[in-house]
């Protein structure tokens, strides 16, 4: 979280951007909370050491200061806690309870700590005490729904501290003591005045200004909104303001009065606009998402979304590229209003452009990194200019910058039920777009959640095919963070689905995946069952190259089960098999396990045969790693045999090998070559 310039959730402003911005009154909350944290604690005081993390309580409304206020006292403590300030938001802006496992993996990401895909809220909260189980951390969670929530994520450890900020008490969380908000001080509120409408104005009439704050109760953000429409209209009195707050009457909070008049006086296409952001996912909203959302021009709405942070009605979220925030105070008043003002089927429709236009960003950040494809090129070049990125970097910073909302849109896209056509092809491209600039491996935990939404739509509108597609990837991630059980279950779900499907391709990736996690689990009889299913489809299909592939399958099950006569035939059909497809490379892998396994089953001899033939082959192939290992295992198979001088010379052909590729030298020694 960064200090904002205008903050409609707290008094922290800066009249430069450049310099450190100016915390606004509050000097008895803060000396009240810093006191709190060096208070002895129930347990201290009964002999017991304290079993958890301190909590401190900030409690408030939205729009009261209490972000900023929880901002200011980090950053006078943030000297005695040397690991660090992390920070969560436990509520969407629309209200939401934000699922705990969501912020833990948040949480486990800032402390650079890997949180596997697909892991429970259990799992991934005990990582998080243990990750901070030897840290001195202060957390700060906004927004917290309950204390519940706030439970589960605090550490297990006293030197920590957490500061939460809610709008009411968390019963349930023992020895907390509630700094609750009501308004600033006049002095503090005045200031805050002038920092809009400039000193001149509030010392001209004081009297105007002091019953100006009176009228908004002192509150942070509906003075912020009364600064802000001063700010816009530099020959207005304070005392015009006030006439017109006071002409409202005291129906309503004084925020709600004063968001009135600023609401009123906009024209009635940035009213639209700032209506229909109430629909931008995670209430984040950059110049594309206004465009798309009131269907106007990406510089037009630049312009009016800068109009609205100097009104006070958005903050600058800090982010590169540019980005808005639609204050929490502010969101459900403009869903109500969008919902008095604008027909279902406009907001559908406005909620609609808004995912196509993400689409079509989506397809432009991945294609930018398709330098080598001149059909990447070419489409990209066919994109309005708006929507194409500079370079591939540029395109990876907004891909990071935007990965809460565009996840939100996901979510968003598929709760809705009437939009599954383009929730699928928002995901489709949200998944290419994340592992073509971060990896699989690195993007596992966000595309765990992507796939359990296709399968959420797939499910819904009976598509077996897609349905098969996401049991299949996400059993992929299962078993690759160890959860075979589960992934085996996906797997066999995903087969079903595949043949309700008449999918070739689903149906034989599912058999052999199914073989793949019995081998892992250890039952090798099921596995070659399986695998040899899988094998009779790809013969039937013609499909020589993956038939090879999972007679090499076959043979590593037979060969675990200790069955090495079959295992060696079955590589003998690998071998042919890739001989056939014509990949050489492929062929020198299968000739070396054929050797290992000849050796297993002793006839060093054969073993021998087959090995110098896999080096050739590996030559051929231009792999100098393979070749290096073969090298090392014909030389240990030489020893075996009573032959050390040709065993040193096989080495020795190694070793020059691993000089000319040093990088590979130590894996080499220890590596077999298969891996």
């Amino acid at each position: 979280m960064t200090d904002q310039a205008v903050d409609t959730d707290g008094v922290r402003l800066s009249d430069d951007p450049v310099e450190e911005s100016r915390f606004l009154g509050r000097t008895r909350e803060l000396k009240e909370l810093r006191a709190d944290i060096e208070r002895a604690g129930l347990d201290t005081l009964a002999g017991r050491k304290a079993p958890r993390a301190r909590v401190l309580l900030i409690a408030g409304r939205p729009g009261s200061g209490r972000t900023a206020l929880a901002e200011e006292l980090a950053a006078l403590v943030a000297a005695d806690y040397p690991d660090g300030v992390l920070r969560a938001r436990l509520g969407e802006p629309d209200g939401t309870r934000v699922p705990v496992a969501r912020v833990a993996r948040e949480l486990l990401a800032g402390l650079d700590r890997p949180s596997p895909p697909g892991a429970d809220e259990d799992d991934l909260t005990e990582a998080l005490r243990a990750a901070l189980a030897d840290r001195r951390v202060l957390l700060l969670l906004d927004d917290a729904a309950d204390a519940e929530q706030v439970d589960a994520l605090l550490p297990d450890a006293p030197e920590c501290l957490a500061v939460v900020v809610a709008e009411g008490p968390l019963t349930g969380i023992a020895d907390v003591r509630p700094c609750t908000l009501g308004g600033l001080d006049t002095k503090s509120a005045m200031e805050l005045l002038s920092r809009y409408t400039g000193s001149v104005r509030v010392t001209v009439d004081p009297r105007a200004a002091e019953q100006l704050v009176e009228l908004c109760q002192a509150h942070p953000a509906a003075l912020t909104l009364a600064g802000g429409w001063l700010a816009a209209r530099p020959q207005a009195a304070v005392a015009d303001l006030a006439k017109h707050v006071h002409a409202e009457g005291d129906e309503g909070t004084a925020l709600s009065r004063v968001f009135g008049l600023v609401y009123a006086s906009l024209p009635s296409t940035a009213a639209r606009m700032l209506r229909l952001l109430s629909l931008a996912p995670a209430g984040l909203v950059d110049p594309h998402t206004a465009s798309a959302l009131a269907g106007c021009s990406v510089s037009g709405a630049r312009a009016t979304l800068d109009d609205f942070v100097g009104l006070g009605l958005l903050r600058e979220a800090g982010s590169t590229p540019p980005a808005y925030e639609v204050p929490a105070c502010l969101h459900a008043r403009l869903a109500r209003l969008a919902d008095t003002h604008d027909r279902p089927a406009e907001l559908q429709l406005a909620r609609a452009r808004m995912l196509e236009r993400t689409v079509r960003l989506l397809q432009s950040c991945r294609a930018v990194t398709e330098t080598d494809s001149p059909q990447a090129r070419e489409k990209l070049v066919g994109m309005p200019r708006d929507l194409r990125f500079p370079t591939p970097r540029a395109a990876a910073d907004w891909l990071r910058a935007r990965r809460p909302a565009l996840l939100a849109s996901a979510r968003l896209a598929v709760a809705d039920g009437e939009l599954d056509t383009l929730a699928r092809r928002l995901m489709s491209q949200l998944v290419r777009a994340m592992v073509a600039h971060f990896g699989t491996q690195a993007a596992a935990p966000d595309l765990y959640g992507i796939h359990r939404l296709v399968l959420d739509v797939a499910e819904r509108r009976e598509l077996p095919r897609e349905k098969a597609a996401a049991l299949l990837n996400l059993a992929d991630l299962d078993a690759r963070t160890g959860r075979t059980a589960e992934a085996l279950v996906r797997y066999r779900a995903a087969l079903d689905a595949g043949r309700e499907a008449n999918d070739p391709y689903a149906t034989g990736r599912a058999m052999e995946s199914v073989g793949g996690a019995h081998l892992e689990l250890g039952d090798y009889d099921r596995a070659a069952d399986w695998f040899g299913r899988a094998l009779a489809q790809r013969l039937a299909r013609d499909e020589r190259a993956d038939a090879a592939r999972i007679y090499g399958r076959i043979a590593a099950a037979h060969t675990y089960a200790g069955r090495y006569g079959e295992a060696v035939r079955s590589w003998r059909a690998a071998v042919a098999g890739h001989r056939k497809a014509g990949d050489v490379a492929a062929q020198a892998r299968a000739l070396s396990e054929l050797a290992r396994v000849q050796e297993y089953a002793g006839r060093p001899e054969e073993s021998l045969r087959t090995c110098r033939e896999a080096v050739e082959w590996a030559r051929r192939a231009e792999d100098v790693r393979l070749q290096a290992a073969l090298h090392l295992r014909l030389a240990d198979t030489l020893d075996r045999l009573g032959d050390p001088v040709s065993a040193g010379l096989e080495r020795s052909a190694a070793d020059r090998m691993l000089r000319e590729d040093p990088e590979d030298a130590c894996e080499i020694r220890s590596a077999s070559p298969e891996d």
